[in-house]
């Protein structure tokens, strides 16, 4: 019997020193003191369970593997749980983030933002707000770098905190670390103690989702978390740079569950960066098509075109200026080489410039040329970001579909673009020179859709200068 008893005696010399120690550090008022037993009491002293110990020893046979374990007492439960919250507050760094709440945020964001990022971005506050007043299932937030969504979720951790609520306010790769660190010699707590504390946290806020080492440890850890809380139904909120299609699919399967999980994706660019709001001179080559405007466009009456092609300029021309006035749905056209698709799709751009909203005019192989580029070891960008803001951009003017190099890559690139846009429904003009049935079937299913989209044919041959 002795020999059984070796382990409880462990346990309970451990905890004495563990609060020798403690009590050395921390200096305690005689009221905070009367009735304890110097260097052992830091329970209620008349508490029945554990005599002012404040930690019992677990009720189980002998033989079983948590004999000789302790927990804590009842008695401090409340002490206990309230130095969790100061812990998990000052791991999640939230006094630096004091200033992000709901009240600091602006729900229509800057001026020049177009109605569609403008409504993204409401529609994003205001189901973060009803998610904090609730805490009832899972937020899902995704855009691109800078659109608001760290705002948002540090303003949910703010207010839950501020009620008392146990929170825990991470980026993915921090709190990846944190997991890791469990393994190391100085932690005071194990790795199975610290993954069921994210696991269980009453809210758990994971920033970032998407930017950490992609190791299948990682990817395993994450998983178990987010199934943990998505089989129990525990508040948690995930913001990602990423769109949801790139996730893995067993944690994609369960951020897809609309019973749970809200997603909003904020179609807003980077507020901090004011070049995502006029036109991404970088990329834009709309400054090299000044001179194309409705004014300069050329009906060619010189050149004795057939009929029904002289009524395609006209009606293509009137059709531009339509859409230029207010930009809304898609607008196709396609030709021969030189009719003049080109000239009306610069015009509309350069009308809306003149309104102070420049829109991204980029030719397809230039774009592609573009994204590639963020490949190169020199890139100061990710192809996420690129990608990211070239397809929630105000007015994508697409010059030259077709004429793109057909990789599956180019491919699979360009109608996810296409098709993000679609969705959104957000304004966008195109140039082709081939029959639109010809594209890529995908993109031409979308270019059907007559809801969305106007197909406008322009017939007239190559321009030849004569008009």
């Amino acid at each position: 019997m002795t020999r059984t008893m070796e382990p409880l005696k462990a346990r309970l010399k451990d905890f004495e020193n563990f609060i020798a120690n403690r009590n050395s550090k921390e200096a305690e008022s005689p009221e905070q003191t009367a009735g304890r037993r110097p260097g052992i009491d830091i329970g209620d002293p008349n508490c029945p369970r554990c005599g002012g110990i404040g930690f019992v020893g677990r009720d189980v046979p002998i033989d079983d593997p948590d004999f000789g374990k302790m927990e804590i007492c009842t008695c401090r439960l409340a002490e206990v749980i309230a130095s969790q919250r100061d812990e998990l507050f000052s791991l999640s760094n939230l006094s630096a983030l004091s200033g992000l709440t709901f009240a600091s945020f602006k729900p229509r964001g800057r001026v020049g933002l177009g109605s569609f990022q403008a409504d993204s971005l409401e529609q994003a506050f205001n189901s973060a707000q009803n998610f904090a007043g609730s805490l009832n299932g899972w937020l899902l937030l995704t855009g691109t770098y800078g659109s608001g969504k760290t705002h948002l979720a540090a303003a949910i951790a703010n207010q839950a905190v501020g009620m008392g609520i146990s929170t825990l306010f991470l980026t993915v790769p921090d709190l990846l670390d944190w997991l890791r660190f469990s393994y190391s010699n100085t932690s005071d707590t194990s790795f199975e103690d610290r993954i069921t504390q994210i696991r269980s946290i009453p809210l758990l806020i994971m920033d970032d989702f998407g930017t950490q080492n992609t190791t299948q440890w990682a990817q395993e850890k994450l998983f178990q978390i987010i199934n943990h809380r998505y089989i129990n139904k525990l508040p948690t909120v995930i913001t990602s740079n990423q769109a949801l299609t790139d996730f893995e699919p067993r944690i994609r399967s369960r951020l897809q569950d609309p019973d749970l999980v809200t997603h909003v994706e904020i179609l807003a660019p980077d507020f901090r960066n004011p070049t995502d709001d006029i036109g991404h001179p970088e990329l834009s080559s709309l400054n090299l098509h000044s001179k194309q405007t409705f004014g300069s466009f050329s009906f060619r009456k010189n050149e004795r075109l057939e009929p029904d092609d002289a009524q395609s300029l006209l009606e293509a021309f009137e059709i531009a200026k339509k859409f230029a006035e207010s930009p809304q749905g898609w607008l196709v056209f396609y030709g021969p080489y030189g009719c003049g698709k080109t000239h009306l799709a610069a015009a509309i751009g350069n009308y809306q410039a003149g309104l102070g909203y420049p829109p991204l005019f980029v030719g397809v192989p230039d774009l592609l040329d573009y994204l590639r580029a963020a490949f190169s070891p020199n890139s100061s960008t990710t192809l996420d970001r690129r990608f990211y803001e070239i397809r929630s951009t105000r007015l994508l003017i697409l010059d030259d579909i077709g004429t793109e190099s057909a990789t599956p890559w180019a491919r699979e690139k360009l109608y996810q673009l296409i098709n993000h846009r679609y969705n959104a429904e957000l304004p966008t003009v195109m140039t082709t020179a081939s029959e639109p049935s010809r594209l890529d079937q995908r993109i031409f299913s979308r270019m059907s859709d007559k809801r969305l989209c106007k197909l406008v044919l322009m017939s007239a041959p190559t321009f030849t200068g004569e008009g």
